[in-house]
């Protein structure tokens, strides 16, 4: 038996949630925008890595955060008392790294996702993405799950973080279309949190906990103008847009036809544009494939929010 898991791109943000808002892609086309990660009972284990950006993560498979994902499962399960035996991992490597669309925790969630189911769903939901935040926490540097929870639950998702719950899913806006464009160069999410600085003004924090509110409140009244008129980032774009060339001109484009919104999804480079039309939503997404994206690696997808999340399926 084959157990095969999916784990979508995710925004990380989507603009105004600095670190508590995150938000799961599918496109419109009815592609995959994600890792996928296969799993198959072996004497030992083992890990193969193939895919379009394969060849950008290190060689040595010790390295690779699927086997940092395989061994801290096992070590859990070891620790509550379960022994079980070794399974041969495949990891389809289809998000590039450093992008700003979750690569990293869509190899995390589909890894753990696929773990738990192949071993019998030890963990619940709660205490599964506990454990991806922890993971996704090795590469970013700090524990944060603006990726991880959209990219396992699905759908737009709020990081509550008390009384036990990690994250809850908000109301969407179902006429949205959310255009990301890729720009093919890497930033790492290390490397824009330095950027950032140690402290911002009272006044920035409060813009950013009046628009946070407003736009939570609004996705539940389904006032789709004013969620988008709020979806401002006061917090990290000052600073990170200079690291991604174009920029401006790409947020000039898409707010001059159709967007009603645009933003750094993550830590960038990729960025994004929402519009409530299909034919807007394609013309930003032409432009940016044709002046935002700086080499081959780059790409652009209309999407719509994805409602499921991660999945496991399973062949004979």
């Amino acid at each position: 038996m084959k157990h095969i898991a999916y784990a979508p791109a995710s925004i990380g943000n989507v603009s105004l949630g600095f670190d508590v808002l995150g938000a799961a892609l599918a496109p419109v086309d009815g592609s995959k925008l994600g890792d996928t990660v296969e799993f198959v009972a072996a004497d030992t284990f083992s890990l193969s890595v193939t895919g379009a950006f394969a060849d950008k993560l290190p060689g040595d498979t010790d390295s690779n955060i699927v086997t940092h994902c395989y061994r801290y499962f096992i070590d859990k399960l070891s620790a509550s008392g379960k022994t079980v035996s070794p399974c041969a991992i495949t990891l389809s490597k289809n998000l590039p790294i450093g992008s700003g669309l979750g690569s990293s925790a869509s190899s995390v969630v589909a890894a753990l996702h696929g773990l738990n189911d192949f071993y019998g769903e030890p963990f619940d939901e709660t205490e599964l993405l506990f454990i991806m935040g922890e993971l996704e926490g090795q590469i970013s540097g700090s524990v944060h799950y603006d990726n991880v929870a959209p990219c396992y639950l699905g759908g737009l998702t709020l990081m509550v973080e008390s009384n036990g719950q990690i994250a809850t899913k908000l109301p969407v806006i179902d006429d949205w279309y959310w255009v990301v464009c890729y720009s093919g160069i890497s930033v790492s999410t290390a490397a824009a949190r330095k950027i950032l600085p140690e402290s911002i003004p009272m006044k920035t924090g409060l813009t950013f906990g009046r628009q946070l509110a407003a736009f939570v409140d609004a996705l539940y009244r389904q006032d789709a103008i004013l969620a988008a008129s709020v979806m401002n980032d006061v917090i990290a774009e000052p600073y990170r847009k200079s690291l991604l060339p174009k920029f401006d001109e790409a947020r000039d484009f898409a707010t001059a036809n159709g967007g009603l919104a645009f933003g750094i999804s993550g830590s960038g480079p990729t960025v994004f544009a929402v519009t409530n039309s299909l034919a807007e939503a394609e013309t930003i997404s032409q432009w940016l494939s044709d002046n935002y994206i700086q080499n081959e690696d780059g790409f652009s997808k209309v999407c719509k929010i994805d409602a499921h999340g991660s999945s496991v399926e399973r062949e004979n």
